[in-house]
């Protein structure tokens, strides 16, 4: 990462929403993660959603690319954080997507919890 996100992340100006971790090349990317441009930063401004290389030991990117293809999980980012010799660390996940029956359910209970709420905010209005 380059020293205008540093700083952007240091004032907690990023955001992991939809952010996904991929093998390319032998290489772990992050993409898709929003970095706030530095407001001090002129022309050293950075892209804010640009692929960034995570540094992993070859033998771990190996180990989760298998994971990736055999089982279709997917590698997401779950937090970013400082180490305490100041550098930026990114944990990340291996995941399983949502079965459509798993989202018929979310959304049923979605729905039902909206019903509730209206109906007790009309029950108020009387």
């Amino acid at each position: 990462m380059s020293g205008t996100e540093v700083k952007s992340l240091r004032a907690g100006k990023s955001n992991l929403q939809d952010s996904y971790a991929r093998v390319d090349n032998g290489e772990m990317m992050l993409h898709n993660m929003h970095i706030s441009p530095y407001e001090q930063g002129n022309r050293f401004n950075h892209e804010p959603k640009r692929t960034r290389r995570l540094l992993m030991h070859k033998q771990e990117i190996m180990r989760l690319y298998g994971k990736v293809r055999e089982k279709g999980l997917a590698l997401i980012p779950l937090k970013v954080y400082f180490n305490p010799r100041g550098k930026v660390k990114v944990e990340i996940a291996l995941a399983q997507g949502k079965k459509s029956f798993d989202k018929r359910q979310d959304i049923a209970a979605r729905d039902a919890k909206r019903d509730m709420d209206r109906a007790m905010r009309e029950r108020q209005k009387v």
